[in-house]
């Protein structure tokens, strides 16, 4: 009588599932720590772990697509802060000093958020997008300096060159800390170059 001879079962893994979010996730920590030019997307499926760029492709086909998105999401979230912040705060001090926690705070937290959206040349591949400085996140802490201005909180002085006096400081502080060259987290700084940057601009 012969045997029945079983065959093994063979277990299917499905492919993986993969959300938008992960894809934009991935890409943001690649564009910040490689560049833009030297991601390609095929290092972004391997980050999110396919075997193929075909689940990438369903939410993005190219990659100025994902670079755009990523922008668009970072500064409407900006936006949105910003709008908050203004909602609980009168003067311009106290609304820019929440701006300033703001940016430390990611910078400790979300780093490649902070340095994609201040240091990477983004005109460099998206040379149709909206300035920085145009944007309304930015338009915004315009406007805040300018109401500082107007209310006697900040100098007298044209108030693009207040804004370049102020952040000028604060950029400079949270670009050191992401490279490094200041050891300690952002946070360590953030008193001190509030008060340089405030220093600046504040009316004595």
């Amino acid at each position: 009588m012969e045997q029945e001879i079983i065959e093994p079962e063979i277990e299917v893994i499905p492919p993986k599932s993969l959300s938008q979010d992960e894809v934009l996730q991935a890409s943001l920590k690649l564009f910040a720590q490689k560049g833009y030019a030297n991601t390609s997307l095929t290092d972004i499926k391997d980050a999110v772990g396919l075997k193929t760029t075909s689940g990438v492709y369903q939410y993005f086909k190219t990659k100025q697509a994902i670079a755009e998105t990523l922008r668009e999401n970072i500064l409407d979230s900006l936006s949105i802060s910003i709008d908050d912040i203004r909602r609980r705060n009168r003067k311009a001090s106290e609304q820019l000093r929440e701006i300033v926690d703001l940016l430390f705070k990611l910078t400790d937290e979300a780093p490649e958020i902070i340095r994609f959206l201040l240091f990477v040349k983004t005109e460099d591949f998206l040379p149709n997008a909206v300035p920085l400085m145009d944007s309304a996140a930015f338009n915004k802490i315009k406007r805040i300096i300018q109401n500082g201005i107007k209310e006697g909180e900040i100098k007298n002085i044209d108030y693009l060159l207040a804004y370049c006096y102020f952040f000028g400081i604060i950029n400079q502080s949270l670009l050191m800390v992401l490279d490094g060259v200041l050891p300690k987290s952002a946070d360590s700084y953030q008193s001190q170059a509030w008060l340089a940057a405030w220093g600046c601009i504040a009316k004595k």
